[in-house]
């Protein structure tokens, strides 16, 4: 089996994909959205000692800080 990734841009294609499907020849999985507040969610529930937006704009100022004084 040969899996590749298609980006489609007119919505007929997306029909025919479907019964392509429906005659068995292919099957579609959906891929799965990951947006950045869910990727920071999914990381957060799996740290016991996860920083707070607070903490990491702080750190992402000092950071910015330290490298504009150069």
């Amino acid at each position: 089996m040969e899996t590749i990734k298609v980006n489609i841009i007119n919505p007929k294609a997306l029909k025919l994909l479907n019964d392509l499907a429906d005659m068995d020849l292919i099957s579609i999985q959906e891929s799965p959205k990951n947006d950045l507040e869910s990727i920071l969610a999914q990381l957060r529930s799996q740290s016991n000692s996860a920083p707070s937006l607070e903490e990491i704009t702080k750190e992402v100022e000092a950071v910015r800080a330290e490298r504009y004084a150069k």
